[in-house]
């Protein structure tokens, strides 16, 4: 059900580092052509650390761990290409449809290939107003039960961060920032809030990972890495666009899973395409310290 491609089966048959990569980036994140260029520069930067990349996706209904080339490009070009967490695999399947995998997904996908890094951009989760909406990421439900090492810029800025690192709490997530130790909110280097441990290499990290795999634990490490202060939104822009997205949202009546591309795109065109850029800077980096942390391991 689930096709590996040869480079990577051969990488992990060898015990060489391999890192997974999600593929909503280029279905549903970026506009074209940046979509692909984005997907191509990041498997680039692993090859450059001597480590094999594996992009996550669903072309025609084969769920696939290492996409070649040409299905990277297809992916970027599917105008019926759709989202697909854990729930929805069965049904791209089914249906032979093509998909991007969300970070769910990828994670799932990821470790039962025997990958055990994935970096991302920004993490789901706990929605502003959950309290009367239930509305919550399936991705904090699925780093509960997969035991990946997630590199992430913290979770997005547009969330209820203090809720989420809550949840994180309760669902048995270590996290981790990455030298600092303010809780990163994606488009800013600090959410306002402190993370509950601070690691400053990828020694550090693998060292948290095998303890938790000695105790059995089989839940995710969450690695926060900020966005460097170089390439962060500024924090008065961030904010004043923050508080007009969500009034926008509000007054248009974009609720459930709408609401976090609607947040994105109005980022984006407030802040004339600032915020993609910065993205794009946040994947990128955090793709490179997926990398050095698959090395170390």
């Amino acid at each position: 059900m689930v096709h590996v491609s040869e480079e990577v089966r051969d990488a992990l048959a060898e015990g060489r580092p391999v890192v997974a990569l999600e593929s909503t980036i280029i279905t549903h994140g970026l506009p074209r052509p940046r979509n692909l260029y984005v997907a191509m520069a990041a498997e680039d930067v692993l090859r450059r650390q001597g480590v094999t990349p594996a992009t996550v996706g669903v072309v025609h209904g084969r769920v696939t761990v290492g996409l070649s080339e040409d299905e990277l490009h297809d992916l970027s070009l599917d105008d019926l290409a759709v989202k697909c967490s854990i729930r929805d695999l069965p049904m791209a399947v089914a249906r032979g449809a093509s998909g991007g995998t969300t970070v769910a997904a990828t994670a799932f996908l990821a470790r039962k290939t025997g990958i055990t890094v994935f970096p991302t951009g920004g993490l789901g989760g706990v929605h502003r107003g959950a309290a009367q909406t239930y509305d919550e990421s399936a991705d904090l439900v699925a780093l509960s039960r997969i035991p990946v090492v997630m590199v992430s810029a913290g979770v997005k800025s547009i969330l209820d961060i203090g809720a989420t690192l809550e949840r994180l709490e309760t669902l048995n997530v270590a996290v981790l920032s990455y030298g600092t130790s303010a809780f990163p909110g994606f488009y800013i280097a600090d959410s306002g809030f402190s993370a509950p441990f601070r690691v400053d290499s990828p020694a550090e990290v693998t060292a948290v990972a095998h303890a938790r795999d000695e105790l059995g634990i089989e839940a995710a490490v969450l690695v926060a890495r900020p966005v460097p202060l170089e390439h962060q939104l500024d924090a008065g822009l961030h904010a004043r666009v923050l508080a007009e997205a969500l009034t926008a949202a509000d007054a248009e009546g974009v609720h459930g899973h709408d609401v976090t591309p609607f947040l994105l795109d109005y980022f984006h065109t407030a802040t004339h395409g600032a915020s993609e850029a910065t993205n794009v800077e946040i994947y990128l980096g955090n793709v490179e310290l997926g990398g050095e942390i698959a090395a170390a391991w």
